[in-house]
């Protein structure tokens, strides 16, 4: 089973998110190393559970223990006792349902959710497609896949992102002088 998509006010969004990949396992007694896809590794402390999915089908895992080593989340699943366990688990990804995910901020929102979105100019004119969200050191970058075929690399900060509406499925955007130069 893939991720499903479940409609929120006119768009669809996707109803698990990523949280991390396994990444191997980790010692003997069923432990494995996750690596985060979520900015807040932090939230790994809350988890109480996960969906495992191997891109064929999910199932439900209950968290037992979490650690944290380098960029990794160690986690431990109740009734996974030993490396044999755990040992398919290698490239799996983690999600949780919407329910279970992070409060977001004011103005904060999952990538899964923009990406896709319309991008309208300052004039409403739609000029392309959110296509994907770069995580940088300072900020994100949104790649923008712009109607006549170009892409626009658009520095996610208050003076380029003027709007985001994800339940109508637009973001507003200025682009700053010299961004779309040839």
């Amino acid at each position: 089973m893939y991720l499903l998509k479940v409609p929120m006010k006119g768009i669809f969004m996707e109803a698990f998110l990523k949280v991390g990949i396994i990444t191997s396992t980790h010692g003997l007694k069923g432990e494995v190393k996750v690596f985060p896809t979520t900015d807040d590794v932090k939230r790994f402390k809350r988890l109480k559970q996960v969906i495992l999915d191997n891109g064929k089908e999910q199932r439900d895992l209950e968290v037992e223990s979490v650690k944290f080593f380098k960029q990794f989340v160690i986690l431990k699943f109740k009734g996974m006792d030993s490396i044999n366990d755990v040992e398919t688990f290698r490239k799996c990804e983690l999600l949780v349902d919407r329910a279970h995910a992070v409060r977001l901020s004011k103005d904060e929102y999952f990538i899964a959710d923009l990406e896709g979105l319309k991008v309208l100019d300052e004039n409403n004119i739609e000029i392309g497609v959110l296509k994907e969200v770069m995580e940088t050191g300072a900020n994100d970058v949104y790649v923008i896949e712009l109607n006549d075929g170009r892409e626009l690399l658009l520095p996610a900060i208050k003076q380029c992102v003027l709007e985001v509406d994800v339940e109508t499925g637009f973001i507003k955007i200025h682009i700053l002088e010299g961004l779309l130069d040839d």
